[in-house]
């Protein structure tokens, strides 16, 4: 039996970054007491995984990136290149790994957090707080009293919607035989792929080198693809398209990440909250969940270091939901043609600005220019019959 003032179940972005915010000196703030549980090495750990975000100038994690730009550049389905700065942000590419390792590094030099490998069974409300029940490797039962517990595991289904796609990718860690990336640019969106019958689909270069880079072929669609596809599509991708030449492969990363307008509920019982992407910080139109995350939990932490009441804010506001709505059913409607409407947005719009506008952080004024430069009919029809909507559980396997 172990208490604690805080427990963090799940050692992935949310319940590393909110343990690694709990462990940061602030003067004149007390310290707390944390538990933080992660699964056994084994199919309940997250998988390694590559998160892109950007921000304005030096960030928390800056020591371990693996790079970051300041340019975007974007192909239209034509062919026509879209390349623009985004000063003053900056789009950094952060891998699980480093991730882990800086906070492992950080937890390890306090003594405020405490770290255990079990499988969580139940977490429970009890008359003070919560509980969690684990399980060691070895078999033995583990328990954990908290007065307040932040489970960031991921749910093992998606809440219902009026809308549900499902943004897949596989990628590669390439290496080829000659120079050929431009290390200080990257390739967001390149839609000279072929597009699917339904939703979108575009590749994406991250190069972290004159000769390294990660390229990756996405989908936006309702169901995931057969390994063979998605191999195929990279072949094409490096081949045809990028002309590439010969590349080595030095490793590859698969992920599926739900681009739907559910609702995620953030509390679970009065003193058990739903953090990152279980408690709705990926953002339904893109699919990027670190800044999200990282907003989520500094509030939190803040919360808990001023004796408020942590109830986690929404990753995203009302506003920025309801436009993701809009978009998510124009796209599944086909009413708009996802490359195109892509494609336009990052001709007409500066990438900055656009960057802003996909991470909320734009006015009202901002978000109506944005708007104008969408099929505005047809996305008004979309807007129009999302009320009559049912919300329907998505017919797939969770994510």
């Amino acid at each position: 039996m172990l208490e604690a003032e805080v427990a963090i179940v799940g050692a992935g972005a949310a319940g590393l970054s909110l343990a690694h915010r709990l462990t940061r000196p602030v003067p004149g703030a007390g310290r707390l007491s944390v538990v933080l549980v992660d699964a056994p090495p084994g199919p309940l750990r997250p998988p390694r995984r590559t998160w892109c975000f950007w921000e304005a100038g030096p960030g928390p994690y800056d020591a371990a990136l693996t790079t970051q730009w300041e340019r975007l550049r974007i192909h239209t389905p034509e062919g026509r290149t879209v390349e623009d700065g985004i000063a003053p942000l900056r789009y950094k590419m952060l891998r699980s790994d480093d991730f882990e390792a800086l906070v492992a590094r950080d937890l390890a030099d306090g003594d405020d957090v405490r770290r255990l490998e079990a499988t969580v069974e139940t977490v429970r409300a009890t008359a003070d707080g919560a509980e969690v029940r684990a399980r060691a490797d070895d078999g033995r039962p583990l328990t954990v009293r908290a007065r307040w517990v932040f489970d960031s595991r991921p749910p093992g289904s998606l809440p219902a919607a009026r809308t549900t796609l499902l943004q897949h990718f596989h990628g590669w860690f390439v290496r080829t035989a000659r120079p050929i990336f431009d290390p200080g640019t990257v390739g967001l969106m390149d839609f000279r792929v072929p597009q699917p019958s339904h939703g979108l689909a575009f590749g994406y270069v991250l190069p972290t080198g004159r000769r390294d880079a990660l390229v990756e072929y996405t989908e936006f669609s309702r169901a995931v693809l057969p390994r063979q596809d998605y191999e195929a599509a990279l072949r094409h991708y490096t081949e045809d398209v990028l002309r590439l030449g010969p590349v080595h492969v030095t490793s590859t990363e698969t992920g599926v990440i739900p681009m739907t307008d559910a609702r995620f509920p953030r509390r679970a019982a009065p003193s058990v909250f739903r953090i990152g992407a279980a408690g709705g910080a990926t953002r339904p139109s893109t699919g990027y969940t670190f800044s999200a995350v990282q907003r989520q939990t500094r509030a939190v932490a803040e919360a808990l270091r001023a004796g408020r009441h942590p109830l986690p804010p929404a990753p995203h506001s009302a506003r920025s939901r309801a436009m993701d709505a809009v978009m998510l059913r124009a796209l599944d409607s086909g009413r708009v043609d996802g490359a195109a409407f892509f494609a336009r947005l990052f001709s007409h719009v500066p990438m900055e600005r656009l960057l802003r506008f996909l991470d909320g952080r734009t006015r009202l004024h901002e978000d109506l220019a944005v708007g104008a430069r969408t099929p505005v009919l047809p996305m008004l029809r979309s807007a129009a019959e999302l009320p009559f909507l049912p919300r329907r559980p998505f017919p797939g396997p969770g994510p």
